[in-house]
């Protein structure tokens, strides 16, 4: 390493730089480094910069001027996102400008493609900015690699991957039709939706709880046999701290009730003490850490609307907060679709309960929120507003990207202002709440829900593939009817 006129960067500037507070126009480090090719000395570049409404992330370049190498990482330096995220990208024959979609890939993410049985697990490409089209270039420029050799010593294997970077490439040429998935457990990646902030009709996006094994990957279970032991005791103390069950409600019955998991116990003994105004505590284990933690949960009705579980969770370990609220009583027999004229501030006070099967469409903007999207909250109609704007410019990381066509950046700028006007009420708009369970509310202003003429319900009849997607078509109550028939008959005098 020479050490005449180069500036000297020690490792420790460049920490400085990622743990310092980002700010627009961050320094470029440079350093030094060994190129893994020809073992000689090249130069990589980090810098640490923000994604217009995505994250802050650190970009690694890597250049060696005596072999030509070339490669970029892409780290995070915010934190890890509450849930994990899945993209499904579905990609037609003959549609090449899919290839061009930026995507950011995560350490911890996977990429899959079912029609090939092919996956790139999160240890084999780290991560990455890169398109559609760079990764699965990238993946058959690696498994390529050592073909010649391999032909030489394992002459089938190598005809076998041989045959596979055939069907690759053709993949990558949108010869074939194939869907891209890219999952990461820790929230972290990103596929880019040209149509934003209209719904992408090619691209599907899902939000999952991590499960304790992904958790302990993630780093947050310091020892990683403890994913497994919280798995099968869930509720349970671990050995190593003293944790007491408790409750608000019940005696001492159901304090044993609980913390053997007991849950019809738990009805004799708790639930038919249970009243609006009481609150059950019992211990849970935390999604953040595993940790033992309490849960607050009460049960209450809302006028006009229907029997709901209330839930709130807190973690003194880590400092995790969560709160639900649950439907209560039977699936209903029909979805529900909630239409709210809004017009004037009265109408942004409104209580809203948006439950996670709920889509959101709004007609004067042509957005459209599939259900799952938002997740499930208790807000007014001005909260729900502000969570979708904040939502939109967190999900669609590229919207101001320096690669981005100026129309399209026009195109953003002009959604987000009208999104903004709609709080200015400076023209009376339409909020649509469409809830396949029909578990979502939409207060009124009115003593009676029936003068609210602004506000209407509209039941409908699900669909087969609705009741798929929920579950309900495998549902089987057919003994548990006869039994119930049987008892019922057994009563009679």
């Amino acid at each position: 390493m020479d050490g005449g006129s180069d500036e000297q960067i020690d490792v420790r500037s460049v920490v400085e730089a990622v743990t310092a507070d980002l700010s627009f126009g961050a320094p470029l480090y440079v350093v030094e480094s060994m190129c893994m090719r020809c073992n000689e000395n090249g130069t990589t570049r980090f810098l640490l910069t923000l994604i217009p409404h995505f994250r802050k992330v650190l970009i690694s370049a890597f250049e060696c001027p005596h072999c030509g190498e070339r490669n970029n990482e892409v780290q995070f330096a915010g934190e890890i996102q509450p849930r994990g995220c899945c993209y499904n990208l579905e990609v037609l024959a003959g549609d090449v400008k899919i290839f061009d979609r930026q995507v950011v890939k995560s350490e911890s993410a996977t990429i899959k493609i079912p029609e090939l049985d092919f996956e790139i697990p999160p240890e084999a490409q780290r991560g990455s900015l890169s398109t559609v089209e760079g990764i699965l270039a990238r993946a058959a420029d690696e498994l390529s690699a050592l073909q010649d050799e391999r032909k030489k010593v394992d002459p089938k294997t190598a005809e076998a991957i041989d045959q596979f970077l055939s069907k690759l490439r053709a993949c990558a040429k949108a010869e074939t039709p194939f869907t891209f998935i890219l999952d990461d457990p820790a929230g972290n990646s990103f596929i880019e939706n040209p149509h934003a902030p209209s719904p992408d009709p090619s691209l599907t996006i899902k939000f999952y709880e991590r499960t304790p094994e992904q958790q302990a990957t993630l780093g947050y279970v310091a020892n990683p046999s403890q994913a497994g032991q919280s798995e099968g005791n869930v509720g349970a103390p671990s050995a190593k701290t003293s944790y007491v069950p408790n409750g608000t409600v019940g005696a001492t019955a159901g304090h044993r009730a609980i913390a053997q998991s007991n849950s019809t116990d738990i009805s004799d003994n708790l639930f038919r003490y249970s009243a609006p105004e009481e609150v059950m505590t019992f211990p849970s284990t935390c999604g953040a850490c595993t940790e033992p933690c309490e849960t607050r949960m009460f049960v209450t009705k809302i006028p006009y609307f229907q029997e709901v579980i209330v839930m709130a969770s807190t973690c003194d370990s880590c400092g995790y907060r969560n709160s639900e609220l649950k439907p209560g009583g039977a699936i209903p027999d029909k979805g529900k679709k909630i239409t709210l004229s809004v017009r004037n501030i009265t109408d942004l006070s409104r209580d809203v309960i948006k439950s996670d099967t709920a889509g959101v469409i709004i007609p004067e903007l042509d957005l459209e929120l599939a259900g799952g999207t938002l997740g499930g909250m208790v807000t007014t109609v001005e909260g729900l507003v502000t969570q979708i704007r904040e939502s939109l410019a967190r999900v669609h990381g590229f919207t101001f990207g320096d690669s981005l066509e100026e129309s399209k950046k026009n195109k953003w700028r002009e959604f987000g202002a009208r999104l903004t006007k709609l709080l200015s009420l400076e023209q009376p708009w339409t909020l649509i709440l469409d809830d396949e369970l029909a578990n979502s509310f939409v207060a009124p202003v009115t003593d009676d829900i029936k003068d609210d003429h602004q506000l209407t319900y509209e039941e409908y009849e699900r669909s087969w593939d609705q009741n798929e997607e929920l579950g309900l078509n495998d549902i089987d109550t057919s003994s548990a009817d006869a039994a119930y028939e049987s008892t019922e008959t057994t009563k009679l005098p």
